[in-house]
């Protein structure tokens, strides 16, 4: 068992010491299955960015499909952070509470993501036509089989729900609106035979984004057709997912605020976001002087460690702005007392080095797993530090 340290110990008593109460609580009314049934609502929230979420906690229809439909845990995490950020732009956190998707499920999800049938392969598959609900385009099963890729790729790869309660008069909650988002390839993967090599075509992003649009209207008439949501906001966001071999994950391309009771999409916001790897040959072509700044960073911590050559970052920028920087450092240490020194040197840096504007995230790992984590918010005087115990 790992020793204690001093620090990590300070921590867990000064959160003791002010530790909020999780008993102050408010008890509202939600409609269930066409039932009423008691939630409560946490009194303490932990950012006015973050949504409160209602207890007890109900997990999406869907649970899990994302992890299975997204090339990487990158476009993952950043394709459900990313739609909750979005939905901001419609639904805001101090009005509305957050909850998973509770109407479209796995079934309906999966079937949706299906190529479409020729009438041919309905019979063949003995499906009815009531089944011919895919939203990628129909293989159409003969010719060469690249050019049959090429002209007619999987584009979209995941459909993921959010929901936001309201909170009425009448001290109850009832859906307030709901945002969905919409994960599509940047790069589609076939195989010519089962359990063969696979092959890859590259999609122009210009043409993600009209596949996408095309997908998004379709969705919405099915969503206005589905009881719950006949009458509400819907918001509708386009992701672009990376390649599987990447280490940075796609972006957000646009989105669309659709009023209740509209089943027409109106305009379209573009978003102009994208990650990129510090170092690398893009980034440094790109942003010069944030990889400079980087690059004086990680020179930094390599004199503490002269051998080390480890650190890398993943920036996310937005409208060419700097946003935030998520920083790796895997170390090894040979003592409790150099990881306390370590860490207490790297946030020293993350001061020094880096504009009050950008918010940095410092990851400091070992093969014993995490050993601390550093956290400057943006326009944060000084960084919150913890160390493992």
């Amino acid at each position: 068992m790992r020793k204690h340290s001093i620090l990590g110990m300070i921590l867990i008593l000064l959160l003791a010491g002010c530790a909020p109460s999780f008993e102050d609580k408010q008890e509202v009314v939600q409609d269930s299955k066409d039932k009423k049934e008691t939630a409560i609502i946490p009194k303490y929230k932990i950012s006015e960015e973050y949504y409160q979420t209602i207890l007890p906690f109900e997990p999406s229809k869907a649970r899990g499909l994302v992890v299975s439909n997204l090339n990487t845990r990158y476009d993952i995490e950043e394709f459900e952070n990313g739609l909750m950020r979005l939905a901001q732009t419609q639904f805001d956190p101090e009005e509305y509470l957050f909850q998973e998707g509770q109407t479209l499920d796995s079934s309906k999800i999966s079937s949706w993501l299906n190529r479409k049938y020729t009438n041919s392969q309905l019979k063949e598959k003995k499906k009815k036509a009531s089944d011919n609900v895919g939203l990628n385009p129909v293989d159409p099963g003969k010719g060469d089989i690249d050019k049959r890729n090429a002209e007619n790729p999987i584009y979209l790869a995941h459909i993921l729900e959010h929901n936001y309660l309201v909170k009425t008069k009448d001290n109850s909650v009832s859906l307030g609106g709901v945002v969905i988002g919409l994960a599509l390839n940047s790069v589609h993967y076939y195989q010519k035979e089962a359990y063969g090599a696979t092959y890859e075509k590259k999609i122009d992003s210009k043409k993600i984004k009209q596949e996408g649009e095309k997908i998004a209207a379709e969705v919405l008439k099915r969503l206005r057709k589905m009881d719950k949501l006949k009458n509400v906001p819907i918001t509708i966001a386009l992701f672009e997912q990376n390649e599987k071999s990447s280490v940075v994950p796609g972006n957000f391309i646009s989105y669309t605020n659709i009023d209740k009771n509209s089943d027409n999409i109106g305009k379209w916001t573009n978003l102009d976001e994208e990650y990129f790897l510090f170092p690398s040959a893009g980034a440094e072509k790109k942003y010069r002087d944030d990889v400079n700044t980087f690059t004086n960073f990680k020179e930094d911590v390599e004199e503490f460690f002269p051998n080390f050559n480890g650190v890398i970052g993943r920036a996310f920028y937005m409208d060419d702005q700097l946003q935030s920087l998520n920083i790796d450092i895997p170390i090894q240490f040979y003592g409790n007392s150099e990881a306390i020194g370590f860490t207490q040197y790297v946030a020293g840096l993350v001061m020094e080095r880096f504009p009050n504007y950008i918010a940095v995230q410092v990851s400091i790992t070992s093969v014993n797993g995490p050993e601390a984590l550093i956290v400057r918010e943006a326009n944060q005087d000084e960084p919150t530090v913890h160390i493992y115990e």
